[in-house]
């Protein structure tokens, strides 16, 4: 990251104005940064996603089961819950592989192999 200082002298007399200098640092917007972090907070936020959805769907298997025992439950339709926390659980887990190997490939290309 670039960083501009820009450097102040104040009106006091000669002597002190030697001594007296202010910086302010500037900070620039960087692509690379941001894709960075982009990457990065998309492969977290995928993964994590991914180990609660798959204990939302051992849940469901589990209620499933339990439905499957007695049958005089009122919550039924387990199954198909356990279904849709899978497939979730599946297009999360794509997006974790997807991003860690857009992050990859953008790592290479900056090391220059």
């Amino acid at each position: 990251m670039k960083i501009h200082k820009i450097t102040h002298q104040s009106s006091l007399p000669s002597n002190t104005r030697n001594k007296l200098v202010l910086r302010r640092t500037r900070k620039r917007f960087n692509p690379k940064v941001f894709i960075d972090r982009t990457i990065e907070t998309t492969a977290i936020a995928s993964l994590l996603l991914t180990g609660f959805l798959g204990v939302g769907a051992m849940a469901c298997w589990g209620l499933e089961i339990i439905e499957t025992n007695n049958p005089n439950t009122i919550i039924s339709g387990w199954e198909y819950q356990k279904n849709r926390s899978l497939g979730a659980m599946l297009v999360s887990f794509s997006a974790f592989l997807g991003s860690s190997l857009v992050g990859a490939s953008l790592g290479i290309q900056r090391d220059k192999f």
